[in-house]
Parts: C-alpha cells; structure tokens; sequence
C-alpha cells in the first residue's frame, strides 16, 4: 500500500478518534509458531504507534524473529468503528521509563494523588522498558457508513451485478 493511502486514511477523524483511544489488540506470531493477539496500551505520535512492554516480555523474541504485526483498534458499540493496521516491529531498548507509557496511561481516571503513587510504584518496578514502535505499512477503516470489510463490498458489487443482468 502506498504511503499516501495510508496517511490519508490514518487522517481521516474516525482514524483519529480511534487512535487517541487507550488499548488496541496486537497479532503476533509466538516463538512456537503459534498466533497470539494481545491487549495493549499504546500512543500515536502522528506517524508511528508506541507501544512499551517489560525487558523481559515473551512477545520481545517472537517480534525479534518475526516483526510482522497486525493491528486492531475499535469501539464497542454497533456498529463498530475499526482500524486495522499492518505494520513492522522495531524493538527500541531504554533506561528508565518511554514517555509514551507514562502518556498512554494516563487517560485511566486516576486522582492526582494516585498518578504520584502509580508513577512511583511504575518507576521502582522497572529499570528501563523496551519501546515497540510500528510504522503503518497497510491501514484500513471500516465505519459501516462509508466503509465495510472488503468481503461485504464485494457481496454487494455481485448483487448489484446481478440485478442488472
């Protein structure tokens, strides 16, 4: 997919709704060869999305061996409103803790006294995280308003053809 589409897409305000939500669900595939999708916080930055894990998260040496990723972020409400995003992994270590983890959790409803609590409860836990960052290189946005998954678009384009026949 071209990098216009993409952008032009992830543009859109339904896209940016649902990327200024708190979880999406990550597919993967295990070091036993197995899929997993995963709930994860994560941050958009306008081009790439954060997600940060422990040094020592299982998921680390699958994305080593395969960085391939799916993404999904939708709402729960019908109809849905869903993105879906394909992309690659890169695994980025830090010291300390990414900002991103202190900004992807901090949409939770929390009393100030309880974000200082939380963030020096995080701060004492880890060392450093490891920062997972995806560049969309395949997105798209089912709306069931002015878009829907490809198998429905083409049942109604051979409907529709068959009406006219």
């Amino acid at each position: 997919m071209e990098q216009h589409r993409i952008t032009e897409i992830l543009d859109r305000p339904i896209s940016q709704e649902l990327l200024a939500r708190d979880l999406l669900r990550m597919a993967y595939v295990a070091k036993d060869g197995t899929p997993r999708s995963i709930p994860i916080a994560f941050a958009w930055n306008g081009s790439e999305i954060v997600l940060c894990t422990t040094k020592n998260a299982a998921k680390l040496h699958a994305l080593r061996h395969n960085p391939q990723v799916a993404l999904t972020i939708d709402t729960e409400v019908h109809p849905p409103k869903i993105l879906l995003v394909r992309g690659r992994a890169e695994l980025d270590v830090v010291e300390g803790i990414p900002h991103e983890y202190l900004e992807m959790n901090g949409s939770y409803e929390m009393s100030a006294e309880q974000r200082v609590e939380w963030e020096a409860e995080v701060r004492s836990l880890y060392d450093g995280m490891v920062r997972i960052v995806i560049t969309p290189t395949w997105a798209k946005l089912i709306d069931f308003e002015t878009t829907l998954p490809s198998a429905v678009e083409e049942l109604i384009q051979q409907r529709a053809e068959r009406q006219h026949a």
